[in-house]
Parts: structure tokens; sequence; C-alpha cells
């Protein structure tokens, strides 16, 4: 079958697109929810088994509380109650933890660790997939059941401050609200004084049930500073001021009503050791939760050391202390400690209506619910429970009425444990069935198209695929045959549900005639491909292409880093590929120097290249080649270089010892900042710097930085454009001062902490100023074709201001990294890429892997737990979406986006040099052997 190259390419990007969504869904499976609809919340609660018995508990259990007060203090880990920080910065708080009338816990929460999706587990007890994390961003209604729609239902009055996050989720829930912006983390003063402002008088009020406070500085300052931020102290020590306010109100209400009070002091997520979160490190995961209520009595003597619970354990405690029935899709179970107060028959209702909504939900999500062991232990504490509701109507009090009743106690604990676990478990299974059928789908697509390249990029710009052939072949019924018949079996043996098996017949056949079809056409095509290798060993033509020692490696590298990321692990740990890669890229090119320099390829004494070439020189051009903007290309076979003698001293040293000199650089940049999954927690350069004990010394690096940043920029940039790096340089400096960050030098500490918008506009004014005086030079070279001066100036000046830029949104202690980037640029420029005249794609290659590397230098990772945030906010007074996305995004890439501009700038460079001159400007020689020379000044 004949195609035209774009219908076959056509063809190919929509089975891949196919292949990449069936392997996503089977990646992300959908979460463990409740197909319950609406009709059933009216429900009736089950009722208490009884075994014959006649019981008149068949309505939900009243509440235990009268007032629920939740505060949730954004990124609150455990150590900042439970360390030493809540020792010395929340007094009121550690000793209701260790002598009040309190249980306390780490409540482990599930990734991703961003707020919406830990509200939402807080409220359903379900677990949130990833796909969350993109809804962060601007959260939809919660449609899902939540302990938030059943005190609705119930006529439970809830008052709401903080985070408009859950004004979002909740739209029409809230008696009373007052939302704050959550995105701008510069401020994280007034975003929870817009709190604390309506407590004094909603304390004193009578006409509401649940009151939530959602606190948003804590995180706002992990995104500025990081957990050891002085800032962090004084932000706790404001939190355990409003927690005795809000305590000793509800305790002074009680003597009023006859229920008792709860106060939830609990966070979302916590904070890595960056300041950010969404990841999974145990500092991300782990959040104080601390249940505190006059019910709680201690005996003295009685310490209560936190425990470990999961985060969707909230809903279901939150539901059965507000006489609630608990969300259908809960995953938690009940917190035990809430209720072991209670008399031995409510004790075992509260856990008789857990284990009844937990078995439900496996039932609808497990298709095998009966072989799950938690669903058999359910089925044997329901059976003991009636025993013991038989035996206590009969007696009520008795030395085995109590046994029994402990015993069935420990079973329904026991089965909730299991049935939990296994409802998360379910949640994070993947379909491995439907991951390996897209797979497949787009190896083959992959495969086919490499196959067909050279006949798609021939002059005809049409393909013949072998479509027709492998239909009507042996191979392919077999193929459809044998997969039919592990559909059937992967269908009816698997214990859960496979999407693929959820298909109906016909759609599932069409993948599998898909799959059959295009790997019968890669047989055929590699059938083809052979036969024409075996004609053409017969007659061989000549060839002079060879490929070096550094293609090899660029190939290999490339090809290398692309299988690894099949693997999580190497995923996670990426910048180990890329330090490994840029390490041995520079070691392959000292090779290359030394045996140019000293032995040839043939083993004969080498010339070594000249080094002194500068950006503004005269490139060589091949005879009879047309060279210009469009068209780079250097002869391997040509390169001739410069005698050794020729060399001046320093600069014959600097092409000897230029890969030495970037290999330093690079082992200094990875101790800067440790990222990854396994070793982020690592002490590094990075965390020394910015301890507040060591601000003095991050002065003087930033200053040296900030120094070497104007040195390798300015000199290529015209005289405005120098005035004005200069000045916004100096502006950068006095902004890190303002914002806390760094010290003048008459300054022995810095108490006058601003947030610098004032500073940071200064120096966007110079960013705009050169961009705007570059980009006037771009479109001056695009009306004077002739002038590549001009465009190289306009390119170079362009990027000076994303250097400039990157230079205000980066934290103080990774300006060494923008400067080291410069340098490793300047180096390889001019005693690597000039002197060994790589061609373009070498080039290509190198900056590419340079931009991924300084991607991880930065501290960067593939967990988005390092973004930072807080530079989208840099000389911003308030949200603005787009700006502050953008800022982010550019902070984020900064590598790689500077890399791609030095490799624009120095491909244009290399193209305006290779422009050929009039003949009275240059003579051209040829070489004996045949080879082309390159045109030199006259």
């Amino acid at each position: 079958m004949r195609l035209g190259s774009g219908t076959f390419a056509a063809c190919c990007v929509v089975i891949e697109v196919l292949g990449v969504a069936l392997f996503l869904r089977g990646f992300f499976p959908v979460p463990v929810c409740s197909f319950s609809g609406t009709e059933h919340q009216t429900e009736s609660p089950a009722p208490e088994p009884s075994a014959g018995a006649i019981s008149n508990w068949t309505k939900l259990p009243p509440p235990l509380f009268s007032k629920v007060v939740i505060m949730l203090i954004d990124a609150l880990r455990d150590d900042f109650v439970f360390g030493s920080e809540g020792v010395k910065f929340m007094p009121y708080t550690t000793y209701l933890v260790e002598k009040g009338s309190s249980h306390s816990f780490v409540a482990e929460a599930k990734p991703p660790t961003v707020t919406m999706p830990r509200i939402k587990a807080l409220m359903t007890g379900s677990l949130p997939g990833f796909i969350d994390v993109v809804r962060n961003l601007n959260s939809p209604t919660l449609l899902e059941d939540s302990v938030i729609t059943q005190a609705k239902a119930a006529g439970k009055r809830i008052i709401f401050y903080g985070d408009e996050t859950w004004v979002k989720l909740f739209p029409k829930h809230f008696l009373e609200y007052d939302g704050t912006t959550s995105f701008f983390v510069s401020d994280y003063t007034e975003v929870d004084d817009n709190v604390t402002r309506h407590l004094d008088k909603v304390l004193k009020r009578r006409d509401w049930d649940v009151l939530i406070l959602h606190y948003l500085g804590l995180d706002h300052i992990g995104h500025i500073s990081g957990p050891n931020s002085p800032l962090i102290g004084r932000k706790l020590s404001e939190m355990d001021s409003v927690l005795m306010k809000i305590h000793t109100s509800l305790l002074a209400e009680e003597r009023e009503t006859l229920l008792p009070n709860l106060l939830v002091l609990c966070g979302d997520h916590g904070m890595s050791e960056a300041g950010g979160h969404g990841a999974s490190s145990v500092e991300e995961v782990n959040t104080a939760l601390i249940l505190i209520s006059s019910a709680f009595e201690r005996k003295p003597g009685d310490v209560r050391h936190p425990k470990y619970i999961q985060q969707t354990d909230l809903a279901a405690t939150l539901s059965i202390g507000l006489g609630l029935p608990i969300p259908r899709g809960s995953v938690g179970s009940l917190i035990f400690p809430v209720v072991e107060g209670k008399p031995m028959r409510e004790q075992l209702r509260f856990l008789h209506l857990n284990t009844v909504q937990l078995s439900k939900l496996l039932q609808e999500n497990v298709p095998s619910y009966r072989k799950e062991p938690g669903f058999e232990q359910f089925k044997v504490s329901e059976r003991l429970h009636g025993n013991w509701i038989r035996l206590y109507l009969e007696e009520n009090n008795s030395e085995v009425l109590f046994n029994l009743g402990s015993k069935v106690r420990r079973q329904y604990l026991d089965a909730l444990r299991t049935l939990s676990l296994s409802l998360s478990r379910q949640a994070a299974q993947y379909d491995v069935y439907s991951m390996a059928a897209g797979t497949v789908l787009v190896l083959e697509v992959v495969a086919l198209l490499l196959l067909c390249v050279p006949q798609a990029l021939s002059g005809k710009a049409e393909l013949d695929v072998p479509l027709l052939s492998p239909v009507s072949s042996l191979l392919f019924y077999l193929l459809l045959l044998a997969l039919a018949a592990l559909h059937v079996v992967v269908c009816t043996s698997s214990d859960s549900s496979c999407y693929l098996c959820s298909l109906p017949w016909l759609a599932a056949g069409g993948v599998m005639v898909l799959i059959s079809t295009l790997l019968c056409a890669v047989v055929s095509a590699l059938t083809g491909m052979f036969a024409a290798g075996s004609r053409l060993s017969k007659n061989p033509l000549p060839s002079n292409s060879r490929w070096s020692e550094l293609d090899l490696l660029i190939l290999s590298g490339t090809v290398g880093h692309v299988l690894s990321l099949g693997a999580s692990s190497f995923i996670e740990e990426e910048h180990q590929t890329w330090y490994f890669l840029v390490n041995t890229l520079c070691l392959a090119l000292c090779h290359e120097i030394y045996r140019n320099c000293f032995v040839g390829d043939d083993c004969a004494p080498q010339r070594c290249p000249h080094a002194g070439e500068e950006f503004d020189g005269v490139a060589a051009a091949p005879q009879g080649k047309s060279t210009g903007p469009d068209v780079w290309e250097l002869d391997r076979a040509s390169k001739h270089p410069s005698p050794l003698e020729a060399l001046r001293g320093p600069e014959r040293w600097m092409v000897l010892a230029s890969p030495w000199v970037i290999l330093s650089c690079c082992r200094l940049l990875r101790s800067l900042n440790q990222t990854g999954v396994q070793w982020a927690h690592r002490p590094d350069l990075g965390h020394w710097l910015t301890s507040s004990d060591h601000k003095a010394e991050l002065s003087v690096l930033a200053t040296v930085s900030l120094i070497m940043i104007f040195v390798l920029v300015q000199k290529r940039c015209s005289l405005a454009s120098k005035v004005a790096m200069a000045f916004g340089l100096l502006g950068i400096y006095c902004y890190r001062v303002a914002v806390g960050n760094l010290l003048f030098p008459w300054q022995q500490n810095n108490k006058d902490i601003s947030k610098g918008i004032t500073e940071a506009r200064f120096v966007y004014v110079f960013v705009l100023g050169i961009l705007f005086t570059g980009t006037k030079d771009l479109l001056k070279s695009q009306i004077t074709a002739d002038d590549f001066t001009v465009k190289t100036v306009g390119l170079w000046e362009i990027y000076s201001g994303l250097v400039l830029l990157a230079a205000l949104l980066l934290r103080p202690h990774n300006l060494p990294v923008l400067a080291l980037s410069l340098v490793i640029q300047t180096v390889m420029t001019h005693f690597v890429w000039r002197p060994l005249r790589h061609d373009a794609a070498e080039v290509t290659v190198m900056h590419y892997w340079f931009g991924q590397a300084f991607f991880y230098f930065q501290g960067n990772s593939n967990s988005i737990a390092t973004v930072d945030i807080s530079a989208g906010f840099v000389g911003l007074d308030a949200y603005v979406e787009i700006p502050a996305v953008l800022l982010t995004a550019f902070a984020t890439y900064t590598g790689p986006v500077l890399w791609a501009g030095h490799l624009v700038n120095f491909l244009a460079s290399e193209a305006s040099r290779s422009e050929p001159m009039s003949p009275d400007q240059t003579r051209q020689t040829r070489h004996p052997t045949g080879h082309h020379t390159y045109l030199i000044l006259a």
C-alpha cells in the first residue's frame, strides 16, 4: 500500500496517541470510589447485628461533640509540633500534647502532597489521584460524598475562613465564609491575619456547629525561605496563640452545653527540606494531627506518644463525632482512641458502621471481594457481634460479656485495618494488561517509522507500507488467535478489573487486530530491508563516512538515556544519568583534544587546534558549497588545525585544560544542591549557605557570582545594555537584601525584611530594556539581510536579558549555578567547539546535555516538590495568574532555556562567520589530497 509521507505520519500519530492513552489508563487507574447515586443519600444505616434478638439500635448514633473546630495549618509537618521546634515555639500545644486532654497522631498523607487533593482526602476519606495535581490549580466543585456534604444535609451550620480552595470545592455549603488566595506565596502575614480577624466575633456566637480555619502563612514561608528560616518559629508561635484562644473559648462554652467540644489541629501536607511539597518524602507526607477535647480525660502519669495513622482516617472519625454517615468513598478507619472511653456497646456500634461502609466499598470495586481477608474478618466480626448483643440483652453485666466484647472489638479493629489496606492497595494497583498493550502499540509504530523514514525522506515523499500482504498472511491470523486466547485467559483469571477486559469484544478485538497488523508490517519491512542489504553487499558502494568516538558517545548516551526512562528508579534519580553523561563527555573531549594536539588518527604527530578565534572572526567555507545562516557544514576531513607552535602559551594551555575546568565546575555544582529522591535529605552546600548563621558567606558568594555574570555577558553587548546590565545586577543584590537573604557590607544583621517589590520592579525595567534593544536589532537585521553582525548582537542582547531575569528569580545560593553555566559556555565556545570545529549536530546535542544537567544543578528533580513557586511572585503585590505561571516556569527551566539560547547565538554566529567574502578579500587554496580547505583573510 503506497501512502504519502503526510498520510503515513498522521496515521502513526493517531496510533501513537491511542497507545499512549491505553498505557496511561493502566498506569493511572480509576481511584476507589462508591458508585452509589444520589438516590442513596437517605439510605438508612446498617442495623446493629443481633443474632435473632431484637435490638432497638437501628439509627445513627447521636453526635459525640457539640461543636467541632478544625484548625488546618498548611504544611504543618510533624516535627514542627512534636519536635524541638514545637517545644520552643508552641508551648501551649506542647502542654496539651504531653499533659492535656488530647490525642496526638502523625497522619500520613499519600502523594500527591498538594493542598486540594489533601483537603479532598481529609473530608472524603478517599485517595485522590495524580490528576488532582492539575485540578489543584483551579479546583472544581467536589461531587463526591464528604463530611461537609453530610453535615450540610443534616442541617449543620458550617463557617469557613481561609484558603479559597475550600470555597471552590464546596461552593454552597458554608453559612459564612471568607476566602484568601493560596497562590500568592510572597504574603505570609495578611493571609493569616484575614483569618484570625474573624475569631473574636465568631467564637462568641452560638449560631454554628462546625468552624473551619485554614492558615496558609507557614506554607508560604516554606516556599520563600525553606523550613530552616527564622520566620518559621515566629509563625509557629502565632499559631500557638491562636490555638490557645480557640481552646479556652471552647472550654468556657462547655459549661453551658451537655456535650463536649472538639478542636482538631492538623496539617494538609508536610514540607520538604527545600520548602516545597508534592512528592513522597518523609518530611512531605508526615503531618501533625491533634484531637483536643475535655472528653479525652487523662489520668496522672498517662503518657501518650503520637501514633501513626492515615490521613484518610479523619473523615470517618469526624462523621462519627458529628453523628453523620461515613462518606461512602472513604477508605479510612475510625481513630479508635476517640471512642475508647465510651461503653462497650457504643464502641462496637461505631466499629460496625465503619466496617459495613468499607465492606460495601470493597464489593463495588473488587470483583473477587469474597476472597479478600478483610471481608472474611468482617463477617466473622459481625457474627460475633450478634452473639454479643444477644448475650448483652439477656444479662447486662458479666465477665463473659466483657471478654467477648473485647474479642469482638479486636476482631473489628483487625477487619478495619485489613479492609482499609485492601482498598488503599486497590487504588494504587496498576493495570498491567492495558499498560502492556499500549506499550506494544507504541513500540510497533516507532519501529515502523524508523524502517520507513528513508523512503519518506526521498524525493517522491511517499513510501510503500507493507500492510496488505501481512493481513492476508498466516502469521497475522496466528498472532490474532494467540492474542485472543491471551485476552480470554487474562480476563477470566484476573482478580482485579482490567480496562481492556471491560471493553466490548468488538473494541478489544480491534486493538488486537491493530497490534497483529503492525507487527506483521514490521516483520515484512525488516525482511525487505535485509533482502536489500544482501543485494547491496554483493555490489558495495564506496563511502567516505566515518563515525568518531565522540559521535558514538553522543548516540549511545542519548539512546541510553531514553531507555533508562523505562524504569521508575532511573526517573527518580535522572540527575545521576545526566551527571554521568556530562562527565563522560568532558573526558571524551579531553581525549579528542590531546589526540589532535599530540597524536593524529594515524598515530602520527598532530598539530594542536588554534584557540584564538573570537565570535566576530572569520571562518572558512568549503569550496564549492554555499554557506549561509541556514547551512553550517564543516567537513571533518578538512580540519587542519593550526600548528602547536603557533599558539601563545596561555591559549595553548587553556585548550588542554578546558575539559578539566569544565569537570571541576560540574563537581562543584553537584555539591551545591542534593536532588532526586533517595539522597535529597542529605546535607549539601546549599543548606549550609541558606542557614541564618552563614548569611555573610552567602552575601560574599552572591556578590562574586553577580560580578562574574556581568563580566561574562557584557563584552558583546552595546553600551546601553552594559549599563542596564550593571544596574540590573546591582538591583538584584538590593532585592535580596530587602527580602532578608543577603546583607550589605555595613550590616551585621538584617531585621527589616520586606517583600522587595520596588527593588524587583527596578530590575524588571532593565530586563525589558535589554530585551527591547535586542529585539530592535533583530528586526533591523531582517530589513538589512546582509548585516549579520547586527543580528548576532541582537540575539546576544536577548540572551543577556534572559540571564539578568534568571539572576533575579533564582535563589541566592543558586547564583553560582548561573555564573558557572556562563563560564562553561565561554570555555566550550572558545577552547572546544571552535578549535575542534565540531559540526552543528554535535554542538546541539552537547548544549542539550548540559542544559539538562544544569536543570538538576539548580536543585530540581522530577518531583513537583522541587518547583520553586515563590519565583512566580517576585515583584508582584497580588496574584496575577499569567505572569506568575510564566515566571515560575522560566525559573524552573532556567538551565535548559539558557543553554538553548546560547545554542541559537552560537549557530547564528557561525553562520555569519561562514558567509562567503568577495574575491579581493579572500583567496582560496586546495589541499593536494583533494580535501577542501578554508577561506582565510588575504
